[in-house]
């Protein structure tokens, strides 16, 4: 059968993403059929010893693991070498580590609920990236909006810069993030996860290859300032052109673990498979209602991704079906998931890599959980 170019490749380096500290070649092997489909290990042996060490070490006999593959771009975290970091407040806690170090160690059927909004290209997230965003720069993936009636507006990630090997990055994080999602997850567990309209489908598709079974998509309804511009130098020639529609909602894609056997038997075992009502007479809807963003939340929280307050603790609130259990939020940012958790009674954990949101985390979930919002 004649393969894709890179098809191989991509099917080790997916096999290593999930086994940090190496596989034997045997091992690879199989993964890789498992993945593609029938390939000769002698295809799989001659790639790794031509690739060791640009993309692989070796680092026993017939064992490798990943060398320096897409991995500069990712912050290094002096915790994850130690016992990570961490912060407690009330039935909240945030760790200070890689989302994926964290993940490899927690046991099986732990995680009852996962409710995220990460990085939606990856690349924006990336040391350098931040770097220019917190000296107040646009340039590269950031754009700095300049203000609008005398309002500071929140700096934009510019998607359609990323290249043809950003979108492959990204499709491969996801999926071997949705894997190690699927080891600690209890059956039937939620897995609610914030996109663009851009990106979505990659990674709507690269979770359904992790193992994940879609359940649909919630739309947040909320304007933003994205889209609707007329073509750049040349918005009088075309005034009544917009290059793309203006954005007026978000997409949260809906996963879950598969469940045992039925929904009512899921239910009873786990406490998942479902999401709560909002009321005996309302379900949980798949459309909801968001303003943006108050400035009030903005200034205890000062993240360029934060999500009110209102919009989150409805999510959150109905991913347990029956109130009881534990939410994640892998990708933690300023902590406000965790805040919505604390917010409505449930028990939640978070992890944050980057120190400086860490610590803006720390001082946001308290105040930000303590606000008191409009539920309707």
């Amino acid at each position: 059968m004649r393969r894709k170019p890179g098809e191989v490749r991509d099917a080790i380096v997916q096999t290593l993403e999930e086994r940090p500290s190496g596989a034997t070649l045997q091992e690879i092997t199989s993964s890789v059929i498992e993945l593609i489909g029938d390939v000769p290990a002698s295809s799989v042996r001659s790639y790794l010893r031509l690739n060791t060490p640009a993309l692989f070490a070796r680092t026993d006999r017939a064992q490798y693991a990943l060398h320096g593959f897409a991995e500069t771009e990712r912050p290094s975290l002096e915790a994850a070498n130690n016992e990570s970091e961490s912060f407690q407040f009330g039935r909240a806690r945030l760790i200070l580590d890689d989302c994926n170090s964290w993940l490899e160690r927690q046991p099986p059927n732990s995680i009852h609920a996962v409710v995220t909004d990460p990085p939606y290209g990856l690349v924006e997230y990336s040391v350098e990236e931040q770097e220019k965003l917190r000296r107040g720069r646009g340039g590269g993936i950031w754009r700095v909006p300049p203000s609008f009636d005398g309002s500071k507006r929140s700096p934009l990630p510019r998607f359609t810069v990323l290249t043809p090997a950003d979108l492959k990055e990204l499709e491969r994080f996801f999926q071997a993030w949705g894997r190690r999602l699927m080891k600690v997850l209890v059956p039937g567990a939620n897995v609610v996860v914030a996109s663009n309209p851009l990106l979505s489908y990659i990674v709507s598709s690269a979770l359904a290859h992790s193992g994940l079974e879609r359940r649909g998509e919630l739309a947040r309804l909320t304007m933003t300032m994205r889209g609707g511009d007329r073509p750049k130098a040349a918005h009088i020639e075309f005034s009544g052109v917009s290059v793309m529609p203006r954005s007026m909602w978000e997409p949260w894609l809906l996963f879950r673990k598969p469940i045992e056997g039925r929904v009512q038997d899921n239910l009873r075992k786990w406490g998942t498979g479902g999401f709560r009502r909002i009321s005996a007479d309302q379900p949980f809807g798949d459309v909801i209602e968001s303003a943006p963003t108050r400035t009030t939340e903005r200034n205890i929280a000062g993240h360029p991704s934060l999500k009110p307050q209102t919009f989150l603790r409805k999510v959150v609130r109905g991913v347990l079906p029956l109130g009881e259990g534990l939410v994640a939020d892998p990708f933690a940012g300023s902590g406000s998931t965790l805040a919505a958790a604390e917010a409505v009674g449930y028990q939640s954990v978070g992890v944050e890599r980057d120190p400086t949101y860490f610590d803006l985390a720390r001082e946001a979930i308290p105040r930000l959980a303590a606000l008191r919002v409009d539920s309707n």
